[in-house]
């Protein structure tokens, strides 16, 4: 199994790392031993919005031919969501079958298409900015929409990770990938499907 998870300038590293954590512990714990996760930018360098420096696996890249894709959120989004060229980069993810953003990356998801129709949550700040791109705007921690998940705000991002875990390795996996995080939420991951 194959995952991308897309960076950019002044994006919020929390979003990212957030995700990144739980959906890393897949491999690292042996649930998922084949699983691949992959950080992919149009830049070779990526600043987030406190001067943190990232380094991408792939850069510029199509980003098809992944099972999952993540798209963390941050002030960067606002000036993304109106470039035509990541706009047309972030659209080859179009036959990606689960695609996932934490805070204002919905805003990205939103722009590239991907939402039209679907209920969809972001940060509250932005709820105003997300509602011409999707269905319905929702106020729920995670709002799973089947081939699109989307998180509210920054903290969300490690709620997203652990429910794309149980999504894709079941809920024993995902109470283990918790427990292992001590994320003091555990409870919410004894039913499978509960919105939260």
């Amino acid at each position: 199994m194959r995952a991308g998870i897309v960076i950019f300038d002044r994006m919020t590293a929390l979003d990212f790392v957030g995700a990144y954590d739980p959906l890393g512990r897949l491999r690292t714990m042996g649930e998922l031993p084949d699983f691949e996760l992959t950080v992919c930018a149009t830049a070779a360098t990526v600043t987030d919005d406190r001067g943190l420096r990232f380094l991408p696996d792939r850069v510029a890249e199509s980003l098809a031919g992944f099972d999952l894709l993540v798209v963390p959120g941050g002030y960067g989004t606002r000036a993304l969501q109106n470039d035509p060229a990541f706009l047309v980069w972030l659209r080859t993810a179009d036959g990606v079958p689960l695609k996932a953003s934490v805070c204002t990356g919905a805003l990205l998801l939103g722009a590239a298409g991907f939402l039209a129709g679907r209920p969809a949550t972001t940060h509250p700040d932005a709820m105003r900015d997300l509602e011409p791109y999707c269905g319905e705007v929702r106020s729920e921690r995670v709002v799973d929409a089947g081939d699109v998940v989307t998180a509210r705000g920054v903290t969300s991002a490690i709620d997203l990770g652990l429910h794309l875990v149980r999504r894709l390795a079941g809920a024993e996996a995902v109470r283990r990938v918790a427990r292992q995080m001590d994320y003091p939420h555990l409870a919410e991951y004894a039913e499978p499907g509960r919105t939260r």
